[in-house]
């Protein structure tokens, strides 16, 4: 069979290779330095299951960026292409996907379209009236970056959406169960086959959790930093209980990346004229997590701020949206100088901030250094050190 990626990163790409184990393979992405290197069987992205499938394993993998030879007789197109939260519209910027979805009615009207990009509640149903196409249905991901090829070899859970009413399109969404199962090392995977707007919410509400309980386990962190109280022995206690589980319970400086952030504002919006008190203050929550880890630092009156590491978590090379950044443009709204130390930055500057690729020279001119996670280059300026980070993990 033959199956068409559109999109290249963390969705993209670990399903690529998910599906190359057994299939032709057409991975599309507008990089050609980044097609280069898939090529090259090398991963752009950090990912170690994904560095060792692409270097070892024997895949049907081919990167390219000509969509129209990638989506010619292909079966398959999956569509995971970016959709940034347009802050002006209250709205996914799905303009990516359309254009796929149009490049592939021209090449190949027959292929099925399988949207893997996270979109708004209600979208698959409109883009299948809006271009008159029948084959278009919808798949969520549930991925955590620096994990996701391990997430599609173990997945917790297969959901696909596709108009229950129309058998055709329910036995296309069981075959691409099965092309997921297939190349999964987890057997006995749970699948839910169901329409597409449920799917799509399934996808928000999940994101929505999972940001609620960062902010709930941030909430906690900050009342017990205040009141003099040890963190640890609080989330420990409560997480004895089987109910609430020790999971998704390390503080941090708030949820960032690419998924929490848009898709807890692309759910507010979808509640529109519906009551509603939790989500919105889920968003709410997270910006004033940073503004009082903020306040924690500037109140020590430092002469300079080290930022130890833009990335979002451990094991990520991700630095959207990630709260670390928030926290620092709050501490340069007071007018305190800042440094920064990200290996995996290539310049001396990012966003105006100086970038220094020493770690002992960084070291030595911050008075305060702020770790979002912590990492054992700081054991000897561990005095120096602000974070929240309670189990080195996550």
């Amino acid at each position: 069979m033959k199956i068409a990626i559109a999109g290249c990163g963390y969705v993209g790409l670990p399903l690529a290779v998910l599906l190359a184990q057994n299939h032709e393979v057409y991975a599309v992405d507008a990089v050609p330095e980044k097609v280069e290197m898939i090529n090259a069987r090398k991963s752009p992205i950090a990912d170690r299951e994904l560095e060792e499938y692409l270097s070892n394993k024997e895949l049907n993998l081919t990167a390219t960026t000509n969509p129209d030879l990638a989506y010619n007789d292909a079966d398959f197109v999956v569509v995971a292409t970016p959709t940034n939260y347009d802050v002006d519209r209250n709205y996914f910027d799905c303009s990516s996907v359309e254009s796929v979805i149009k490049s592939v009615i021209r090449v190949n009207p027959d292929s099925i379209i399988v949207i893997k990009s996270t979109v708004p509640v209600g979208y698959t149903e409109s883009v299948r009236k809006e271009f008159k196409c029948d084959n278009i249905i919808f798949s969520p991901e549930f991925l955590r970056e620096g994990k996701a090829l391990y997430d599609n070899l173990y997945p917790s859970r297969i959901v696909v959406g596709a108009p229950l009413v129309n058998e055709r399109l329910v036995q296309i969404a069981e075959s691409f169960v099965k092309l997921m199962q297939e190349g999964a090392v987890k057997k006995d995977v749970p699948v839910l086959l169901t329409n597409p707007t449920e799917a799509e919410a399934i996808k928000l509400f999940a994101n929505a959790y999972l940001a609620m309980r960062v902010a709930f386990f941030n909430e906690l962190d900050t009342y017990a930093e205040v009141k003099g109280l040890d963190t640890k022995a609080i989330i420990d206690g409560m997480c004895l209980d089987p109910r609430i589980g020790d999971h998704f319970n390390n503080p941090s400086f708030g949820y960032g990346g690419y998924c929490f952030p848009k898709d807890t504002k692309q759910l507010v919006a979808n509640y529109a004229g519906i009551p509603n008190h939790i989500v919105k203050a889920i968003v709410w929550s997270n910006e004033t997590r940073k503004d009082h880890i903020a306040e924690r630092i500037v109140a020590r009156k430092p002469k300079t701020v080290g930022i130890y590491r833009l990335t979002m978590k451990s094991g990520s090379d991700n630095f959207r949206e990630s709260a670390v950044q928030g926290v620092m443009q709050r501490i340069l709204d007071r007018g305190v100088e800042v440094v920064i130390y990200e290996p995996t930055h290539s310049t001396d500057n990012f966003n105006g901030v100086r970038v220094i690729s020493s770690i002992d020279k960084f070291k030595a001119v911050s008075d305060i250094i702020v770790a979002n996670r912590y990492n054992e280059e700081l054991d000897d300026v561990k005095d120096r050190v602000y974070m929240r980070d309670i189990y080195f993990r996550d």
